[in-house]
């Protein structure tokens, strides 16, 4: 039983904690102003049992959650809350459902002991914190951190007031049976309101609870067992008046002091539905019934509300809370443009935003928060987008411009949200109209490149009248659209080993894509496939970011080695679990790719930041495939891959955009802003 304020972590109705001795109490430092439930004593301050009670309910304090979780309890309930084995199942088991990551924020709500914080620590989860309603229990948490000298915060607290501000975490757990210790649901209730609140958007709550519908039926209303070789607990057990609650009462005796508590304590019984019916009205959706599980206890005695667990998952969505903005703080304010939501997206699979596209928006919000000195507002209505911009200038200090999309979301249009503002005179960040459009049109950059001595492979250009065509290339060879991005039009079909298999590409491009302008057929190279990225701007002042090298060890025998549209937008394309890895070059073609690429950033007028992708032939000698201003800013995508490479966050990612735009724009930074 771990107390909703008291976590200590393995409740069992059976096993509660007693109230600490009064000398103990003094030894262990107790700071606490808590009244503790009157106890019978014999004459000469001796506690002693009351005897036969023919109602147990009556003698629940509504507070008994207070008192109950201290050394005594951390005895009764050692069987399960003092086993390693126990613990490190459970939080490997609960770390799988949540997904968590070991970056992400986690917060062990009524976390006892802190025997679940400490172990997701050990295992290099970097930021996890801990908080209970017991002193007792926090204090033996902070030593066994600092016994073990793990980097890990616990504090006491509340867990219906929980002192964090909102949007705090990625995950939240509540385990060991630490809900449910109030009088009223309504006190529940608060507790997963809270949770909502300091949980960040898309974040997860994993709550592990007794099965109420299973203890209802199986209680043990008698028992008892030893709990180590002096002392023993006497248990009895009833249902509520409202069959809502198992009362519990433990006697604990020591062989030569005798009676040591007799204290009394209830719990809710949530069953399924109502758990997952409490957790609704909260504001949580997703909400995911686990299966059951038991502890494995060496004692193997009496497990109480321990017996049968059920594990309870669910995800929050919510709008992120506005910042404060303190009163003399001077601030950068940065409009932030995106892609419209509510407009149709021909590049996506269903041609529309999905819930992948809305958690990658939320995660670069969340990361923008990060950043001190700022204050952005994004703007993703292209329909008001125009009458927004003009009532903005003079008011913003520039646009951080993430419309990768295009205007309307039409790639073709991407170069018409920076036309706009500098009709407007809006500063911004990234690429201009014109580097947008040459970069658009791969034949260009093919040009461009040729002109400057940088390599590109064969290729052969098809217009869209062309009905037949002469084919100079040797096969292997790859089909693309000579315009687009976003890897469109490019599937594993895309690769034709003969001219069959070339026009059927070709003829899948037109009708399956609807593609009607000029295609681009290229050798197809088949060694390593190289992306590199470059923030900043050439030749003044830029930085590398770390090669990396599509990883297709795990494709299928027989598939094409391409990072095309499946990888990016089909999740159950074989293709979808392609990984980046940092690549293995030699001196000399590192030297090339970094400076080619640099020369091509100079030359197309890219700004700020660009990726650059190319791939090595049989021999080993890079061509340049294609370049990409204002590529793709999502925190998953390689852009961030490579920075996660270079050390940087996602959020020290999007600081590094910024500060070097706002060094070519001349800005100076403001009080607490990027230096």
């Amino acid at each position: 039983m771990q107390g909703l304020f008291s976590k200590g972590e393995s409740k069992n109705p059976a096993k509660k904690q007693p109230t600490l001795l009064g000398q103990e109490e003094k030894m262990k430092g107790k700071a606490s102003n808590d009244k503790q439930p009157a106890k019978p004593k014999e004459p000469g301050g001796k506690q002693r049992s009351l005897g036969p009670v023919p109602n147990l309910e009556e003698h629940v304090a509504p507070d008994w959650w207070r008192s109950l979780f201290n050394s005594i309890y951390l005895k009764t309930d050692a069987d399960v809350v003092d086993d390693a084995e126990i613990t490190r199942k459970e939080v490997e088991l609960f770390a799988q459902i949540l997904g968590i990551s070991q970056d992400d924020r986690i917060l062990d709500l009524c976390c006892g002991q802190g025997r679940h914080s400490l172990e997701l620590t050990r295992r290099g989860f970097a930021n996890v914190e801990g908080m209970d309603r017991s002193h007792y229990l926090i204090q033996r948490a902070k030593s066994q951190a600092r016994k073990e000298s793990l980097s890990i915060r616990f504090r006491e607290g509340d867990a219906r007031k929980v002192p964090y501000p909102p949007d705090s975490f990625d995950a939240v757990m509540i385990l060991g049976n630490s809900f449910g210790y109030f009088e009223t649901p309504q006190d529940d209730l608060r507790v997963l309101k809270e949770v909502a609140r300091v949980l960040k958007p898309w974040g997860k709550l994993l709550v592990d609870i007794a099965d109420g519908d299973y203890l209802k039926k199986h209680f043990q209303p008698r028992s008892w067992e030893w709990i180590d070789p002096k002392n023993f607990v006497c248990r009895e057990r009833s249902l509520s008046l409202d069959k809502q609650r198992l009362i519990s009462r433990e006697v604990v005796t020591h062989t030569e002091k005798g009676v040591i508590v007799d204290q009394f304590y209830a719990e809710r019984l949530y069953t399924k539905e109502s758990i997952t019916d409490l957790l609704a009205k909260a504001g949580f959706g997703e909400i995911t019934v686990h299966s059951q599980i038991s502890p494995d206890s060496k004692r193997n005695q009496d497990l109480g509300m321990m017996e049968r667990r059920i594990i309870v998952s669910a995800q929050i969505r919510k709008e992120w809370t506005p910042a404060k903005k303190k009163p003399k703080e001077l601030v950068r304010n940065v409009a932030v443009v995106l892609g419209d939501p509510s407009k149709p997206d021909s590049l996506k699979p269903f041609g529309i935003f999905d819930d992948d596209d809305i958690y990658t928006l939320d995660q670069l919000k969340d990361a923008l928060r990060e950043l001190p000195g700022y204050k952005f507002t994004c703007y993703n209505s292209h329909s008001t987008f125009l009458g927004d911009m003009v009532r903005l200038k003079g008011k913003i200090d520039y646009v951080l411009n993430f419309c990768d999309e295009g205007f309307d979301n039409e790639a073709r249009k991407e170069l018409h949200v920076p036309a706009i503002l500098e009709a407007l005179g809006i500063p911004y960040t990234g690429a201009g109209p014109q580097c947008i459009a040459f970069c658009y049109d791969k034949s260009l950059v093919r040009g461009v490149a040729q002109e400057m001595g940088i390599p590109v492979p064969n290729a052969l250009f098809i217009k869209p009248e062309d009905t037949t065509f002469d084919l100079d290339l040797t096969f292997p060879v790859i089909v693309k659209p000579n315009l687009g991005d976003s890897s469109f039009g490019i599937t594993q079909r895309s690769v034709a080993y003969s001219v069959e298999e070339l026009l059927n590409a070709v003829a899948e491009i037109r009708q399956k894509f609807g593609y009607e302008k000029p295609v681009l057929v290229e050798e197809f190279l088949m060694g390593a496939d190289l992306t590199m990225a470059i923030i900043g701007n050439p030749p003044e002042s830029y930085q590398v970011l770390p090669i990396v090298e599509e990883d297709y060890s795990n494709l299928p025998e027989g598939l094409p080695r391409i990072c095309g549209y499946e990888a990016k937008w089909i999740p159950d394309s074989p293709y979808w679990n392609l990984k980046s890895v940092p690549a293995k070059l030699s001196e000399v073609v590192e030297k090339s790719l970094i400076e080619w690429s640099s020369m091509l950033s100079e030359r197309l007028e890219c700004r700020d930041y660009a990726r650059f992708d190319w791939r090595l032939n049989v021999k080993d000698k890079p061509k340049l495939l294609e370049v990409n201003p204002n590529p793709g800013w999502c925190w998953d995508g390689h852009l961030a891959k490579m920075a996660k490479i270079a050390g940087m966050s996602y959020a020290e990612m999007l600081a590094a955009i910024l500060k070097t735009a706002e060094q070519r724009l001349g800005l100076q930074p403001t009080n607490g802003a990027l230096n």
